[in-house]
């Protein structure tokens, strides 16, 4: 039965402009301060409007009994609300849907009421709207793998003998997730010149990975997998990731174990989570798989969004970011439900508030590559900004801006934006 809340024609009393990412049918969650020394609270973003779900809480406007006795919405975090899984997720989603139509008048006539409720979103303070207990990055885009395999081992041998059986993975840093908005400062570490021994240095060679993650629900218990038709049942909604990346840190330290210091020192996710509901219209089969997975991997089905993807570049020259990628969600091989069910299979146990990111999402066309290292092709390539600079990697006072929609009849479901810029190294030596 099609879902009410991603009506094409829906309608809402607040005023949402045309090229909005946030209309009526999204209802992105976030935790925000409205004020300074306010405590943080759940909202859903609408239009250039945060919705206050913790005053909707208080005026016992949602219905379903475990929201009412659980008030999830009035943590610092959307964790508890989280783990309650998708029959409130939905229960909810039904509410604010209805409470926000033109023709509803609890929040529209009341004009009080919608003093209290209501905030601009450019006033209020977005937080990250996660406790994140563990993080987890995976290497799902073929187009990546075969770029970075074919720049460091050829094109004979891109891909590793597992890549195609198997969405690879590491164990990320949940610490040093980030959110929107927050410097991040280039790292230090070893570095170690084709020419001499290893030294400790500020990273020359720092890049950016388009990428979106999903955070997980309820979770399973320790030994007991998620089976790939249950997947969804715990994935709770969607953020754009920009995980950061020291190339010459991350070169020399990643044999045998793979990425350590050149990746763990932030990772940018968007403040704004994109329910899975709100995207189902723009649901659709991924790239076909050959060889065929092994059954746990299989026989659902399609898992695969139709989600535009855009990274800008904006220099201290520049007055607006450059878009320099254009890619798409649906370019990712391992879909997000085979990557939560691969995860899961050796019984690790999943619990709310976990970030799975999808690794670099590249697509076929040179202007699609996720990341610089494979936009100027190690540096061979360098890339010209409309100021005339050239850049090769990140330098310090540049920032990078993700952001990313799908298209509907009228309407953008969007995530907003997953924005830093870099500061200066402290190396202390």
């Amino acid at each position: 039965m099609p879902d009410a809340t991603t009506d094409a024609a829906l309608r809402t009393f607040v005023e949402v402009p045309a090229d909005s990412h946030f209309p009526i049918q999204n209802l992105p969650y976030g935790v925000f301060a409205p004020y300074h020394g306010a405590a943080p609270r759940v909202g859903v973003a609408i239009g250039e409007q945060v919705l206050d779900l913790s005053v909707l809480e208080e005026k016992r406007l949602f219905e379903d009994r475990r929201l009412r006795a659980q008030r999830p919405f009035s943590h610092a975090s959307l964790n508890p609300f989280m783990a309650m899984g998708r029959e409130v997720w939905r229960a909810a989603r039904q509410t604010i849907s209805y409470l926000l139509r033109h023709d509803t008048p609890t929040l529209r006539d009341d004009e009080a009421l919608r003093r209290e409720a209501f905030h601009p979103i450019s006033a209020v303070r977005l937080l990250l709207p996660v406790e994140i207990g563990d993080y987890t990055d995976f290497y799902s885009s073929k187009e990546h793998a075969t770029n970075v395999g074919t720049m460091f081992r050829g094109a004979e041998n891109a891909l590793q003998p597992n890549w195609l059986h198997l969405p690879v993975g590491y164990h990320g840093r949940a610490s040093s997730v980030i959110v929107s908005g927050e410097a991040v400062r280039r790292p230090c570490g070893q570095v170690k010149p084709d020419d001499g021994p290893p030294r400790y240095a500020a990273s020359r060679l720092l890049d950016f990975e388009l990428e979106m993650g999903f955070f997980v629900g309820p979770g399973n218990p320790l030994g007991e997998p998620i089976a790939i038709g249950d997947t969804e049942k715990h994935i709770f909604g969607l953020v754009l990731v920009n995980d950061w990346s020291a190339r010459d840190i991350q070169k020399w330290e990643y044999v045998p174990l793979g990425p350590f210091l050149g990746k763990s020192f932030a990772t940018t996710i968007s403040p704004w989570v994109v329910p899975l509901d709100a995207l189902d219209p723009f649901r659709l089969a991924g790239p076909a798989q050959d060889p065929e997975p092994l059954s746990y991997l299989r026989g659902i089905a399609p898992c695969a969004y139709n989600v535009h993807l855009e990274v800008g570049l904006q220099t201290p020259q520049l007055e607006a970011p450059h878009v320099i990628c254009r890619s798409n969600l649906r370019n990712l091989y391992w879909s997000m439900c085979q990557q939560l069910a691969h995860h899961t299979v050796n019984g690790c146990n999943m619990r709310p508030g976990d970030l799975l990111a999808s690794g670099t999402i590249s697509g076929p066309t040179e202007d699609s590559y996720g990341s610089l290292l494979e936009l100027t092709w190690r540096g061979t390539k360098p890339l010209t900004l409309p100021s005339g600079e050239q850049r090769k990697f990140i330098e310090d006072g540049d920032r990078v801006v993700m952001t990313g929609w799908a298209e509907g009849d009228g309407y953008r479901i969007g995530f907003g934006e997953a924005a830093a810029e870099v500061l200066p190294a402290h190396c202390d030596s």
